[in-house]
């Protein structure tokens, strides 16, 4: 029998596709944690363009020191993620098409459903191992991005979205919205530090697609 690989294992949490829901504040799945938050990152179609480009090569781990390693198109098998109604409660499965792989101008390939890899977290003098699965990505004219679930040996349970919006008014925003717990009793007894990290990290990602400014 062929030794199982994280490319092949579930994610370690139920609620997949639940970073979609529009009430995630108010009703996390049960006994986690929720966030969102959001920063401008400008205005107009270049910039969304640009942002969208950086976000879907994980331009935001590796702007925030995050190691991108053991990267993998994945089984096949596509979680298909849920729709939910306006009350916040679940509709039907969502349906992803099957599209192109898409590159950026460097050659970067865009992330894509089913990929998976082990983001190395830096922790002090150490890296911290975080493997991940993309469970949805979104690709919209005014909205894009996409989102992970986490994989055994990952230091939390839940899920995380990265997503690029270009409203109405032509502003452009990044929208980060999570739910998580630690992913064990280990992980449990050192949840203050890990929720100081989380937000460590949640600072570093809001900035990530901030264009740059020349001095």
């Amino acid at each position: 029998m062929r030794r199982s690989t994280f490319t092949d294992q579930p994610v370690t949490y139920g609620a997949v596709g639940g970073t979609q829901a529009p009430d995630l504040l108010y009703y996390p799945p049960k006994g986690y944690r929720p966030l969102e938050r959001q920063a401008r990152l400008g205005s107009g179609e270049e910039r969304f363009a640009a942002a969208v480009t950086s976000l879907m090569t994980w331009g935001v781990q590796r702007g925030s020191g995050i190691k991108v390693t053991d990267a993998h198109e994945g089984t096949g098998v596509q979680y298909e993620g849920v729709i939910f109604n306006p009350d916040g409660s679940p509709a039907k499965l969502q349906e992803h098409r099957q599209a192109e792989a898409v590159f950026a101008d460097d050659g970067s390939p865009y992330i894509a459903n089913g990929m998976t890899a082990v983001l190395k977290i830096p922790f002090g003098p150490i890296h911290v191992s975080a493997p991940m699965r993309v469970v949805y990505v979104i690709d919209e004219p005014n909205r894009a991005g996409f989102a992970y679930g986490t994989l055994h040996g990952h230091p939390e349970s839940g899920e995380e979205a990265f997503i690029v919006e270009q409203r109405d008014d032509g502003s452009v925003w990044f929208v980060l919205r999570a739910f998580s717990r630690p992913a064990n009793g280990f992980y449990r007894a050192f949840g203050p530090i890990l929720r100081l990290v989380q937000r460590h990290y949640t600072a570093k990602y809001l900035r990530a697609l901030l264009p740059v400014r020349s001095v």
